[in-house]
C-alpha cells in the first residue's frame, strides 16, 4: 500500500510522464528548487538525475529557469544536445507573483527561436509551474 504522502510525489512524476527507468538530466538546481518534485522524479526513475555535464543520452531534462538565470533560448538548445529524438524538456519556471518569474510570451518566444514546441503546461508545486516542449514532428519528417 502506497502511503498518501507518497501518492502525491509518485503523482507529479506521472503527471510529468516521467516512467520508470527513465534517464532524467537536472539543469539549473538552486536552492530555490521544489525538493519534494525532485524526489518524486528520483522515486519514479529509481535513480538520481543526472547534472548539466552529463554525456549520457537522456529521455526527459528537467531545466529549472528564472527570468534572471540568461539567456532561455541558448539553455534551451544547449539542453537538447543530450535528449534522446523523443525526449521531452520540462522547463520549470516561478509561478506568476513569486521571485524569478518568467512571462509567458518570453518562455513561447525562446521556444520557438529555439526549434522546439510548446505542448502543455502544468501547475507541479506551489511556487512552479511545467512547460513540456518537444521537437515538432514536422522537423523529425525532414531529416
Amino acid at each position: 500500500m502506497v502511503a498518501a504522502e507518497d501518492a502525491g510525489k509518485i503523482g507529479v512524476a506521472d503527471r510529468l510522464g516521467i516512467e520508470p527507468g527513465n534517464v532524467v538530466q537536472e539543469i539549473g538546481w538552486d536552492e530555490d528548487v521544489d525538493d519534494d518534485l525532485r524526489a518524486a522524479v528520483e522515486e519514479r526513475v529509481g535513480s538520481d538525475l543526472l547534472d548539466e555535464d552529463t554525456d549520457d543520452v537522456v529521455e526527459v531534462v528537467v531545466l529549472w529557469w528564472r527570468d534572471d538565470d540568461g539567456d532561455l533560448t541558448d539553455a534551451l538548445i544547449n539542453a537538447t544536445t543530450s535528449l534522446a529524438e523523443e525526449g521531452v524538456i520540462w522547463v520549470l519556471t516561478p509561478k506568476t507573483g513569486r521571485e524569478g518569474h518568467v512571462e509567458p510570451s518570453d518562455i513561447a518566444e525562446s521556444v520557438s527561436t529555439a526549434g522546439l514546441a510548446q505542448t502543455s503546461n502544468l501547475a507541479v508545486s506551489p511556487d512552479w509551474t511545467a512547460t513540456r516542449l518537444v521537437s515538432p514532428k514536422s522537423a523529425k519528417t525532414k531529416r
